[in-house]
């Protein structure tokens, strides 16, 4: 890719702030179309959005439909080739742009090209289904000892490069998802097609984590904290079940289900009220989980 034409970003919101959407439009090369993607019926940015950015267009779902449906949602709109998944707390790089198209003429064959964080050392942005290869490059990485365009398994979807020409159906990710692993699930069907899936040291973000949460009242923040251990956990027993098998999910997720137990029944002993809540989420999404139920869960409104 010579320019940026082939290139259109989507980026899925939720009642996100004002000022975060901002933040991440304006890290955008302004010559690059976005598609934005609320998931509710209604964005009350959009006067002030589309007036300050005319490469955007503003889609509402009409519901919550999660990251996964979301992004599905978006990316059946996309007329480039090439799409690249942005969470609305994230910010690119000054330079990001312009070595995306030098990634591209490097990138041989891509099914994902996955991008790596400015400033955080904690959370790795990409790596391998195999734990031994996985601590290999793990500790590489920690000593900047791999390749600038290095072939990977997995890589966070907070911000993607999606070669959309490798995929028959636009809904690339598995609505049964509602929150987390989605990405890795993907990745995870692409390696087990032979595909290729790299991690770019060019392609540089700050990811500020779940900041679009900050303009919301004690009473949101607790619901939303409910979703995320509920999803953590019944996407986690997903995700094993889906591409290994029952009894491995089962193995690798028993011990957590005994322990949300566990601490439940100990923070409901001892008046914790808040830790009560966060045990008892994770407890029954996984519980759900295993009895094979859908990720039926959402936050109030």
């Amino acid at each position: 890719m010579k320019n940026l034409d082939n290139l259109t970003v989507v980026i899925v919101t939720y009642k996100t702030s004002e000022k975060i959407i901002f933040d991440c439009l304006k890290s955008i090369d302004s010559t690059v179309k976005i598609l934005l993607v609320e998931n509710s019926n209604y964005f009350k940015h959009e006067k002030s959005i589309l007036s300050n950015f005319p490469n955007v267009e503003i889609f509402c779902t009409g519901s919550n439909l999660g990251y996964g449906k979301g992004n599905n949602y978006g990316l059946k709109l996309v007329k480039s080739d090439n799409a690249l998944i942005l969470n609305p707390d994230v910010i690119c790089d000054k330079n990001f742009f312009n070595n995306l198209i030098e990634v591209l003429a490097e990138a041989d064959d891509y099914s994902i090209i996955g991008c790596q964080y400015l400033n955080d050392q904690i959370f790795m942005p990409a790596g391998f289904f195999d734990k031994k290869q996985n601590d290999i490059f793990r500790k590489n990485f920690k000593n900047n000892n791999i390749e600038k365009l290095c072939k990977v398994e997995w890589v966070t979807g907070c911000s993607m490069l999606v070669n959309l020409k490798k995929f028959n159906d636009k809904e690339i990710f598995d609505k049964n998802f509602f929150l987390y692993f989605e990405e890795v699930d993907l990745c995870k069907s692409i390696i087990d097609k032979g595909e290729n899936i790299f991690t770019s040291s060019k392609l540089k973000i700050h990811h500020l984590g779940f900041k679009s949460s900050e303009n919301r009242n004690l009473e949101d923040k607790r619901s939303l904290d409910k979703l995320r251990e509920w999803h953590w956990m019944w996407s986690s027993f997903y995700f094993y079940k889906k591409n290994y098998n029952y009894l491995y999910a089962s193995y690798k997720m028993s011990g957590k289900l005994i322990k949300s137990f566990c601490k439940l029944l100990f923070y409901f002993a001892t008046f914790h009220k808040k830790k009560r809540e966060k045990y008892l989420f994770r407890f029954l999404g996984l519980i759900n989980s295993f009895l094979n139920k859908s990720s039926f869960y959402r936050e109030k409104n």
